[in-house]
């Protein structure tokens, strides 16, 4: 099936619906593809898509941010960050304002880069921010191995996050009415599609994983109106 025929059906099952429909695709970079594409524009006027939790940065607490910006500042701590998180403001002061002041942090890109710099700086304490959720998890697991293995100065802050109970957490609370997510796929692949059931059985949302491009979106989209008939 082609992705015009996909979007016919997608207009035709919507008319019958007739009523407002809010999907949600939870992970950010469903978000990124859906504004790149200009697949809102194309949806049917009864179809919304809101975005959810997906992205690390958005799902990390203010306290967590404090308490890494505490650490920073200890003489004998080092800091170990993705960049995402270096200018998020927490309370009062943000990673990067703390740097300037003179906090040792440091911008890595992989636990990797965390673990090498514990070995190369054995007389400080580094502290890496494990942040995100199930694809971010095993990289962290894995540090916190390692270093144990290597006998490196090295601790893990650990802020990951589970995407069925974010998912969860929006379907409890009632704020939002959702008919339906698209679940991400690489968190899918961590964690399998069964993890998405308790909620569907729970709340009776329907849940399609999908790939990222806009042609996964319009048929996961597809899928979860032929579900809310």
């Amino acid at each position: 099936m082609s992705g015009a025929s996909d979007l016919r059906e997608l207009h035709a099952l919507a008319k019958k619906i007739s009523r407002p429909i809010q999907f949600m695709e939870v992970c950010g970079t469903h978000t990124m593809s859906a504004f790149r594409s200009g697949l809102r524009s194309i949806l049917p006027p009864n179809v919304t898509l809101i975005a959810g939790p997906g992205c690390p940065v958005c799902v990390t607490p203010t306290r967590y941010l404090d308490a890494a910006m505490a650490l920073s500042r200890r003489p004998e701590t080092l800091v170990a960050t993705y960049g995402d998180l270096i200018r998020v403001p927490g309370t009062e002061s943000s990673l990067e304002r703390e740097q300037a002041l003179g906090a040792s942090i440091q911008v890595v890109y992989s636990p990797l880069d965390a673990l090498q710099i514990a070995l190369k700086e054995p007389h400080r304490k580094t502290i890496f921010l494990g942040i995100g959720f199930e694809t971010t998890a095993p990289g962290s697991a894995w540090l916190i191995q390692e270093a144990q293995r290597r006998q490196a100065p090295l601790s893990v802050l650990c802020g990951h996050k589970t995407m069925p109970q974010a998912m969860s957490a929006l379907l409890s609370g009632g704020a939002v009415r959702i008919d339906g997510f698209l679940c991400p796929g690489h968190v899918s692949v961590i964690i399998g599609s069964r993890a998405y059931e308790p909620l569907c059985e729970q709340y009776r949302v329907p849940c399609v994983i999908a790939g990222f491009e806009p042609l996964d979106m319009i048929r996961a989209i597809l899928m979860l109106l032929r579900q809310c008939l």
